[in-house]
């Protein structure tokens, strides 16, 4: 399985950078494992609906500018990482992920947005949207998470342990 994480934003700090390449070298195990970092915009203090809605347009254009690198083989599943998405506990999301590759997807791309969260140009293209919680998370941190549970799902798909 081929797994990309198609991300607005650099990390900053060196100690989400170690604990994402320590989930990333886990799961080569199991999957091959990119992050794409796409641009993300300056937001102004108290920027209006409308900024904030250009701000996400334009860096939805280039998180679908990556996706669509990737999306024309047919077995490309596209997560978006949204609030209002499905939520499910450790060993449902790893029977997903199985689910996927049994209907022949073997590439998933999973996407997360900036600080203002994703355009609907992006949320329209997704096949589907994924949620961790009803709270908002710093998108370092949800790199970190997200890879995490992955990385638990594969664990648990491969019947190893992991500590719960």
């Amino acid at each position: 399985m081929k797994i990309t994480l198609a991300v607005v934003g650099k990390i900053k700090e060196k100690y989400w950078t170690l604990a994402i390449d320590e989930y990333v070298k886990r799961l080569s195990r199991y999957a091959s494992v990119q992050i794409c970092q796409t641009a993300d915009e300056p937001t102004p203090d108290r920027a209006s609906a409308v900024q904030e809605k250009q701000i996400r347009d334009r860096e939805g254009e280039r998180l679908l500018k990556e996706i669509s690198r990737y999306d024309h083989a047919g077995d490309v599943r596209v997560i978006a990482l949204a609030i209002d998405g499905r939520s499910y506990d450790s060993v449902a999301f790893s029977r997903h992920l199985e689910e996927l590759q049994v209907n022949g997807y073997s590439h998933v791309i999973f996407i997360i947005g900036g600080s203002l969260g994703l355009s609907e140009a992006v949320l329209r293209r997704a096949d589907e949207k994924l949620s961790f919680s009803a709270m908002t998370f710093p998108h370092q941190m949800m790199r970190v998470i997200l890879l995490e549970q992955i990385y638990r799902a594969q664990r648990i798909s491969h019947n190893e342990p992991y500590h719960k």
